[in-house]
């Protein structure tokens, strides 16, 4: 032990749980985007905390963290998100390696048992595009600018709810992207975030229609201000897609529009929100897209990651083309 000491090997008297949520306090806020503390205090309260309750972080050993990985998938947790809890207790278990509160991280080694399941890429097939924004036109005006602007642009609903009218150049036809709306905010202060991650903050290209829609749109909207009145309508936000009085779209209204829109255009109600950006992706990639072109209009962090999400629908468009 002495030898140890002499190395720099120092244990704490500090519960597992503490010491995590010391970790996520001083060494990732700040340093983390909103949504990956989000996440951290979310394994932490909601599963590790129950489990461990006042374990010491030096009594953690290899065989009782492989026992409380298995409770989650006997809770009926999915692959993923055990995943996302397991990084939280790795990530603060080896920082205290490296201050030396702990000789090793008995994290290493362990194992998520359950079989990971594959997404499916769900999309509209480019023949059902205009039946589905004649569905949504019908059903309300604001819902049909959204969510063209999403197929026309491969937004995450998120960025484009955040959209504000400084951020659209009409002489140019470019919109630059660098926040994310938070659903969940409990205060205004809290409403816009930074982007999913620091690749997704970008400028991209659109098309001259597109920007008619939104040259329209303006009119429109101005037109809703001077129906309410200065004092109704939220004019500090200056959002572009946005209720008629200028609050932001809450997430359960989305949800609930595009589920109608689906079921009037008689397409799948499996599909979600963000198929539109996967829409997107096909759309540019049977135009002719080059990958790298798609990458950077969507933020993906690499080309890799394009490449990989939408490899089997190059497949599905080039056994099209043959056919």
């Amino acid at each position: 032990f002495l030898k140890k000491m002499k190395q720099g090997y120092e244990q704490n008297e500090v519960s597992l749980v503490d010491y995590i949520r010391n970790w996520i306090d001083n060494y990732k806020k700040g340093v983390v985007r909103k949504n990956t503390i989000k996440q951290h205090e979310n394994s932490l309260n909601t599963h590790i905390r129950p489990y461990f309750k006042q374990l010491m972080l030096k009594d953690l050993k290899p065989d009782m963290y492989q026992k409380f990985l298995d409770s989650c998938l006997l809770k009926g947790l999915s692959s993923r998100t055990v995943e996302i809890i397991n990084s939280t207790v790795y990530a603060a278990i080896e920082h205290a390696v490296i201050q030396g509160k702990l000789e090793r991280n008995p994290c290493k080694g362990s194992i998520i048992k359950g079989e990971r399941k594959k997404k499916s890429l769900d999309f509209i097939d480019s023949g059902e595009i205009a039946n589905f924004l004649h569905a949504a036109r019908g059903y309300g005006y604001i819902y049909w600018i959204f969510f063209k602007v999403l197929l026309e642009t491969g937004m995450r609903k998120g960025e484009a709810a955040a959209l504000r009218w400084s951020d659209i150049n009409f002489k140019e036809k470019k919109i630059y992207i660098d926040e994310t709306l938070d659903f969940q905010a409990e205060n205004k202060d809290e409403l816009f975030g930074d982007t999913k991650t620091f690749r997704s903050t970008r400028t991209i290209a659109v098309s001259t229609s597109l920007i008619n829609d939104l040259r329209y749109h303006a009119t429109w909207q101005n037109q809703n201000k001077i129906n309410l009145g200065e004092s109704m309508y939220k004019h500090d936000l200056n959002l572009v897609l946005c209720r008629n009085d200028g609050s932001h779209m809450p997430k359960s209204t989305l949800f609930n529009a595009f589920q109608r829109i689906l079921k009037r255009a008689e397409l799948s109600e499996d599909l979600r929100i963000h198929s539109l950006r996967h829409t997107y992706a096909v759309l540019m990639l049977e135009a002719g897209a080059d990958i790298k072109f798609i990458q950077e209009q969507l933020g993906h962090g690499s080309v890799q990651i394009t490449s990989d999400i939408y490899a089997h629908i190059s497949k599905k468009l080039e056994q099209r083309n043959i056919d």
